[in-house]
């Protein structure tokens, strides 16, 4: 018996002589590059179409196509695997099955990732698998390149995640969470349109980058001889819609900051951003806990989530919820945190062995320990509110504090995944906040959407949520790249070519 496996690229040899084999069908007027394929069952509704009590001649025929993945050639005899969007299927290839001299002068001499179409009725073998009992064969695309090795998956972080095709072809783990992303990406829309409501599209070039705190990538439009920015947050848009009389909208999109990137932090990121009137804050609380809840059912079939140390993250029950201020007293020992000066601050923070930039605001030496010192620790699902009103100039001041303002971040698996506020449209207030804003990020000032505030916005709630940040949470991986389909990465070799 042969076995026909997958070997390393790493010689143009094989890559020869697969366009070797490739001339010989193109002279012999064998087209290597259909033009379409029948298919009319996919790998898991064949195998469910298969009928117990059947005989083999009663079986259905069907028709599927796919890749081919593992390649045993027995003799006058092959069976092959093809996998497609649903899994693998079995076919069983024989001599006499096919027309006079097909199998020996081309079946056999196809190769591991070859596309291929196969017709024929479906039986068992004897250790009781589904297999397609072939009576035809269309090759459909011929790879010219060998697959990784052995079928033993990509292991290398960098192939992964520039080759992503390969990834998905051969690491069925990565190709169920990318399923698992579009299926948590459609409960969540699920969710928000039985509560009525309304999907919106806002511009992802804007000419001012606002609504969070970040550096923008900058673009030039030749057509109207002017600068934008790659939007760093959707929020500014969504909440001129409230302006405009729709008291409920959502959008989920691609927001762009031109920063670092890390495990958590990839440039380009999804976010959900959605805005309520008639409610603040605290609403937000409700509702996002009923979304995550919602999605972690209907996706993931549970409201536990293992943690690779055994632990368990438990997204039942009543949520935690603690004020910035006490977590940051409790994590220091100091009752007088917030009364000391910034050098102090400064000094204390580097006493509890926290890296801080000299040059920090008093507010950021603050945020510095609770990102590091407190965040890591919040395991299990935990609104933080009330945070320091410097971190967000479009928030509510507390009514008792006005330090603070009416604001939480949920934190989950030691990671900030979804903010909310009960939104500022007060237009003084507003204007007033944008000009108080300090730090070396300071968002320009959007006075069109002050504008709008102007004609008057009602009282709302709103909630932003790091999708990619979600799925590491339910699906357990390992890094925002994992769940991104094609993360941002430096080329290998430059694409522009100099004249």
């Amino acid at each position: 018996m042969t076995d026909h496996t997958a070997t390393p690229d790493n010689s143009h040899d094989l890559y020869a002589v697969r366009l070797q084999k490739l001339e010989n069908l193109c002279k012999e007027a064998r087209n290597p590059f259909a033009a379409n394929c029948e298919q009319s069952h996919s790998s898991k509704e064949a195998v469910k179409l298969y009928q117990e009590d059947a005989s083999d001649e009663a079986q259905p025929k069907v028709s599927v196509a796919g890749r081919i993945v593992v390649f045993r050639v027995m003799g006058k005899a092959s069976f092959i695997k093809i996998q497609d969007r649903d899994g693998q299927i079995q076919a069983y290839v024989t001599r006499d099955g096919l027309p006079d001299g097909e199998y020996n002068t081309y079946f056999k001499k196809l190769d591991l990732g070859d596309i291929i179409g196969i017709t024929g009725c479906l039986f068992k073998t004897k250790t009781g698998e589904v297999t397609v009992r072939a009576e035809s064969y269309t090759l459909v695309s011929k790879s010219l390149r060998p697959l990784p090795e052995k079928w033993a998956g990509l292991t290398d972080d960098d192939k992964i995640y520039r080759q992503r095709y390969l990834d998905l072809i051969v690491n069925q783990e990565s190709r169920e969470r990318f399923r698992q992303r579009a299926k948590i990406i459609q409960e969540m829309r699920k969710y928000l349109w039985e509560r009525d409501f309304t999907e919106v599209e806002t511009p992802m070039l804007q000419s001012l980058a606002g609504g969070a705190a970040a550096r923008p990538f900058v673009t030039h439009s030749n057509a109207l001889d002017c600068q934008f920015y790659m939007r760093i947050a959707l929020e500014l848009y969504l909440k001129r819609m409230l302006v405009a009389g729709e008291d409920r909208v959502f959008e989920i999109g691609r927001v762009f900051r031109n920063e670092g990137l890390s495990r958590r932090h990839n440039p380009e990121f999804t976010m959900l951003e959605l805005y309520q009137a008639y409610t603040d804050f605290r609403g937000m609380m409700e509702l996002t806990q009923g979304l995550i809840q919602h999605v972690a059912k209907n996706v993931i079939g549970s409201l536990e989530i293992a943690r690779p140390d055994g632990s368990t993250i438990h997204l039942d029950g009543e949520w935690r919820e603690a004020k910035y201020k006490d977590l940051i007293i409790e994590a220091t020992s100091d009752a007088d945190w917030f009364s000391h000066s910034r050098e102090d601050k400064l000094s204390k923070a580097r006493a509890l062995n926290i890296e801080v930039d000299g040059e920090l605001e008093d507010y950021e030496i603050t945020n510095n320990v609770f990102e590091k010192l407190i965040e890591p620790t919040l395991i299990q699902p935990t609104f933080v509110t009330h945070i320091p009103r410097e971190l967000c100039p479009l928030a509510k001041i507390t009514d008792d504090d006005d330090s603070t303002i009416d604001v939480f971040e949920l934190c989950i698996n030691g990671q900030e995944i979804a903010p909310a506020y009960s939104e500022q449209n007060d237009p003084i207030i507003q204007r007033k906040m944008f000009e108080d804003q300090v730090g070396e990020e300071q968002q320009d000032m959007d006075t069109d959407f002050l504008t709008a505030l102007e004609h008057g916005m009602p009282p709302a709630g709103g909630m932003g949520l790091g999708i990619d940040r979600l799925i590491i949470l339910l699906t357990g991986a390992e890094s925002i790249r994992d769940t991104i389909l094609f993360p941002s990465l430096k080329p290998l070799t430059s694409e522009v070519s100099k004249s």
